[in-house]
């Protein structure tokens, strides 16, 4: 048994039981288009507000999904009962809650800008996490003011972030997601594919004079990528001379041997600590990228958004707690209505990629199936998280969200002023018609007396039926600044350790990314010589096979 849960397989606990009988008399049969009807206060009653430091709002609003007031109970008696608040305390005090792994999960003392005392191992990380934070705030100083030059004296005009997973992800996201505050005439790329074809086209239209290269990866050994990174260095060799890799090139590592084995000067990497989890890192020096683009003192507003957050979900009673709330109702779906599936949708361009950073934060922490007490579940974890931004995916998968057979909660997210509010905002307004549309559709649906009424007869008829009842959250932020985006950043982080908590699993290791990497390092030897493979299964050695003789 974990010392972190007084409890095993959580489909033991009493408030889980209740939830399954509470399920089968309420939940199945609960209309939230008729609770609205009852309840005129109900809006008011399933909605919170998140005031950040900069004072500006968030609004989630809870109140579309299949809940009432004895839902909502249970669910909060669940989060008690399963310890989510002991849990939650243990992190931010920096125990090794990360069991299998024997470490801290301390990604929230990398934001900690209020330099409160945080301690790993007895040892205060405010200082050290602080000292890398100005040597960031100096380093992007440079390059976006042109004191930094590359070896002919010229400026910096384009920054090349090689990393993979969450040293990608992370600073890919927040840099495409905070766009509007980026400085003219200095452009980021990103590189994580090994496929050569992700280096090369990036590195098409780019010079050697003006380019800078991060090299993210914390033990400098990740296979990938380094590959990307010594093909980078042999393209800048092809015009620069080896003393001038040090003004091209910096590492956000924490091997200085292997740093400056490669040709970077020391000077120039940037460290992290083993609590900090990959997918959680782009709030540490796998940031510089974002500091560089947007500016450190826009970086750091990012860091205090989520601080910010973070207060709100230490400080908040359960009843009130956003993140908590959000996680409930994942596992709500998810474990007693057998959903399998979450929709993040943001209706805004340069959130993007902010699905895609869900799906690592969220499957990659939750894909598990052995609990903290090391037995296998006999309930779901881990949902299938997917989106796109809207409104272009209102033309692809929400049919399905719609009218399909499947029961698909979603989060639709929203700013209120956008950045670029052109046509006297008409595209923004357009666009929040789109946002307040669907989550409303999607609860009233559509019976047949209104479709008759709408002219449709005979067959035609349950063809234009929606039987609606399908849950939504809505988020309405005032504006996506970079404290906004932060707060929304850490809401998700929160909302995946509240799951991970009720189911009692260890969110904070990945040990199903290994067995692939294992085998991918044997073939890789494989490919390399001469001749048929046999050591395989039927299937893998017919395939590698037949790649070594179409590939030579």
């Amino acid at each position: 048994m974990s010392q972190y849960s007084n409890f095993n397989l959580s489909s033991e606990l009493p408030a889980w039981k209740r939830l399954e009988s509470v399920y089968e008399q309420v939940g199945k049969t609960l209309k939230v288009k008729d609770e609205f009807a009852h309840d005129p206060e109900r809006f008011a009653k399933f909605s919170e507000t998140f005031k950040n430091f900069d004072g500006l709002e968030i609004l989630f609003d809870f109140s579309k999904n299949i809940i009432n007031d004895e839902v909502k109970k249970d669910l909060v008696a669940l989060a008690k009962e399963a310890g989510v608040e002991h849990l939650r305390d243990e992190m931010f005090k920096g125990s090794k809650i990360n069991e299998t792994e024997d470490r801290a999960v301390y990604h929230v003392a990398l934001r900690n800008r209020k330099l409160k005392e945080m301690k790993v191992d007895g040892e205060n990380t405010a200082p050290e996490v602080d000292s890398v934070l100005k040597h960031m705030k100096e380093f992007s100083d440079d390059i976006r003011s042109g004191k930094w030059t590359g070896f002919t004296g010229k400026a910096i005009t384009d920054v090349v972030n090689i990393g993979i997973g969450g040293s990608d992800l992370g600073p890919v996201m927040v840099t495409e997601a905070l766009k509007a505050y980026s400085k003219e005439g200095l452009n980021v790329h990103f590189v994580s594919n090994i496929d050569g074809t992700h280096l090369a086209e990036t590195l098409k239209g780019l010079s050697q004079e003006t380019t800078l290269f991060l090299i993210a990866s914390k033990t400098f050994t990740t296979a990938e990528t380094t590959t990307n990174a010594n093909s980078a260095k042999a393209w800048f060799l092809e015009k620069a001379q080896q003393d001038d890799i040090a003004k091209h090139f910096a590492a956000l590592s924490t091997n200085a041997e292997q740093v400056a084995k490669f040709g970077i000067d020391t000077k120039n990497m940037f460290g992290f600590e083993s609590w900090v989890g990959g997918r959680y890192s782009v709030w540490s020096a796998i940031g510089l990228s974002v500091a560089i683009y947007i500016g450190f003192d826009n970086f750091n507003d990012f860091l205090k958004g989520a601080e910010a957050f973070d207060e709100h979900f230490t400080s908040t009673p359960l009843e009130h707690n956003v993140a908590v709330l959000g996680g409930l109702l994942s596992v709500w779906y998810n474990n007693f209505f057998g959903a399998q599936t979450h929709l993040v949708a943001p209706f805004d361009q340069y959130m993007h990629r902010f699905p895609a950073y869900l799906q690592q934060l969220s499957m990659e922490s939750n894909g598990k199936s052995v609990t903290r007490g090391n037995s296998f579940t006999n309930y779901q974890t881990g949902t299938i998280l997917f989106g796109e931004p809207a409104t272009n995916a209102q033309h692809s998968f929400f049919q399905l969200v719609h009218q399909g057979t499947k029961l698909i909660p979603a989060d639709f997210i929203l700013a209120a002023q956008s950045h670029n509010p052109i046509e006297n905002n008409l595209h923004q307004r357009m666009l929040a018609s789109n946002f307040f549309a669907q989550s409303e559709a999607l609860m009233v649906g559509k019976d047949e007396n209104q479709v008759q009424k709408e002219g449709a007869t005979g067959g035609l008829v349950p063809h234009k039926v929606f039987s609606g009842n399908r849950p939504t959250t809505s988020i309405l932020a005032q504006k996506i600044t970079p404290a906004a985006l932060g707060a929304l950043i850490a809401y998700y982080e929160h909302v995946t350790f509240v799951e991970g908590a009720i189911w009692n699993i260890n969110s904070f290791d990945q040990w199903g990314v290994e067995l692939g990497k294992v085998l991918a390092k044997a073939i890789g030897k494989e490919l390399d010589e001469s001749g048929d493979v046999s050591d395989h299964d039927p299937s893998t050695n017919g395939l590698i096979n037949q790649f070594k003789k179409w590939s030579s």
